[in-house]
């Protein structure tokens, strides 16, 4: 029986647009000036081929012309790149009924001055794959880092995203972190602070949230949260800091979570493990969830606490 037989579309069509006409968040039908997803991939990965001249290459690469395959590259990358935040800027309300000349011209400046930070990319971008390095045993050379590692990948697009955030560029820094989140499982907010020499090894897992600050040499492993205590309160919470404040040289390890805006890891600080932490850790001290321990005649001793706090002793 052929399926037109007995499945009337006409119906089925108009069952859709009723449902359209609620008057809820996704029945609307004014949404059509966004940025592209496609788009927005595509500049990141021009910007790649310029923060990384040597790894990342046009298919046809003619490397006797540095100069102009630069030029090329970031006229390239400022004319989409305008694009894409002219489209956004009209969700400020300052710019909404605004002149498209005046948008347009919003749009070139912001583009241009990103494209201004890039030296302070490369340079914030070059220390990170020392510390991934310096970090990993395992890894063999930079170029394995450069080519290899999730986490650097999830880094550098966090970087690119953070500076168009600061630019107050709406939507776009986060469609490039979640970019980075869907291929690697690394979330890292655009708006997060994050120094130099910043590691994260393996990275499944790992959260960073909005308002997080995180100091220089800082490492991370897989299963990681920097987060807020409870969000519950919604978006009155806006503009607040909700996420803890990590100090330099600091080591957490995997599926450690840190919470609150008001927690700060002094420098030096080491958490363990599944460590859970609302609270202030002070500098050098190293935390470890304290387990129950089996007595020889088979009891157990119940944990004093849920984690400890030892300034003293040495996990390097």
């Amino acid at each position: 029986m052929k399926w037109d037989n007995y499945i009337n579309v006409d119906k089925l069509v108009q069952r859709v647009l009723d449902d359209y006409c609620l008057g809820r968040d996704i029945d609307r039908m004014d949404v059509i000036h966004q940025p592209d997803p496609v788009e927005v991939n595509a500049i990141v990965e021009k910007l790649q081929m310029i923060l990384f001249p040597g790894y990342y290459r046009e298919r046809v690469y003619q490397g006797f012309n540095e100069r102009y395959r630069l030029s090329v590259l970031i006229e390239d990358v400022i004319y989409h790149l305008q694009q894409q935040i002219a489209i956004v800027l009209r969700s400020k309300p300052e710019l909404t009924n605004a002149s498209q000349e005046t948008v347009d011209n919003e749009a070139a400046v912001v583009a241009a001055e990103f494209v201004r930070q890039i030296p302070k990319l490369r340079e914030y971008i070059n220390t990170d794959i020392e510390a991934f390095f310096q970090g990993d045993p395992a890894a063999k050379s930079k170029d394995e880092i450069l080519l290899c590692y999730p986490g650097l990948y999830a880094i550098t697009l966090n970087r690119i995203a953070h500076e168009l955030f600061l630019l107050q560029v709406p939507l776009i820094p986060r469609m490039i972190t979640e970019e980075a989140h869907s291929r690697t499982g690394i979330d890292i907010h655009p708006g997060a602070t994050i120094g130099k020499y910043f590691f994260i090894d393996h990275g499944t897992g790992v959260v960073v949230g909005e308002t997080t600050e995180i100091g220089e040499h800082v490492k991370l492993y897989q299963g990681v949260t920097l987060g807020a205590l409870s969000t519950r309160k919604g978006q009155a919470l806006r503009g607040i800091k909700r996420h803890p404040t990590i100090g330099d040289y600091v080591t957490v390890y995997s599926g450690a979570s840190i919470l609150g805006g008001e927690t700060v890891i002094g420098s030096n600080a080491v958490i363990g493990s599944n460590a859970f932490i609302t609270g202030p850790v002070e500098p050098g001290a190293r935390i470890s969830v304290q387990q129950t321990t089996r007595m020889p005649d088979g009891q157990t001793v119940p944990r004093p606490g849920f984690y400890s706090q030892d300034t003293s002793k040495s996990w390097d």
